[in-house]
């Protein structure tokens, strides 16, 4: 079930794997969301080694980046803000939301969210999702996990927030790369009751024609 009258705030931080976030403001715009998005800084280093695109950092440019990646023109409703307007709507409780997924979530975002600590515009939108009761989903793109990040991890599960690894299944028989990253994106909306990501949903085991039971 959507909200469209609400906003969903999408955060995106430096950590590898960029094609999640894209994947995820494709569905979301093309399903008629109200996308709320902010990009941290590392992140523009990110778009240049993974994808050798330099990201804008103006606002309306960011918009028009974002919706050129993601294939979406004119569908949905995105508003970009840059990562040091902390004084931009989605920093203040005061402004509904559904909520907010930050997809993919870097370690340095996990610990610094983890200590209370609200260093730019995308921490302090995490930070006040936390301290309103309202859902926080996080998709950490990390391998191996330290015994850090496990327990930084652990204080925001218990804090509130929803941990959803960037880890896919294959009983949908996934056929492309998109595939992969549509199962995780799904899942994390799933998180916010938002389903707009086409997905073959288990539906448990079929029953198998067999001959009469073998007698023990």
């Amino acid at each position: 079930m959507s909200h469209p009258s609400r906003p969903l705030i999408v955060g995106v931080t430096g950590a590898s794997g960029l094609i999640y976030a894209v994947r995820t403001l494709k569905h979301l715009l093309n399903a008629g969301e109200v996308v709320d998005l902010v990009a941290s800084k590392a992140c523009q280093m990110v778009w240049q080694a993974e994808m050798g695109l330099a990201m804008p950092l103006a606002p309306e440019r960011q918009e028009r980046f974002w919706r050129q990646q993601a294939g979406v023109t004119t569908a949905g409703q995105l508003r970009c803000h840059a990562w040091a307007d902390v004084g931009a709507s989605i920093a203040s409780g005061s402004f509904r939301v559904l909520g907010m997924l930050v997809i993919p979530c870097s370690m340095s975002t996990v610990a610094r969210l983890a200590a209370g600590m609200s260093s730019d515009l995308l921490e302090r939108a995490a930070d006040v999702q936390l301290k309103e009761g309202r859902k926080l989903v996080l998709v950490p793109r990390e391998t191996p996990l330290s015994l850090i990040h496990l327990r930084n991890l652990t204080t925001l599960a218990e804090a509130g927030a929803r941990i959803v690894p960037a880890i896919p299944a294959w009983y949908h028989q996934p056929q492309t790369i998109e595939d992969l990253v549509d199962f995780v994106v799904a899942r994390a909306l799933d998180q916010l009751d938002i389903d707009c990501v086409p997905l073959q949903r288990w539906q448990g085991h079929r029953p198998h024609d067999s001959g009469p039971s073998e007698s023990r």
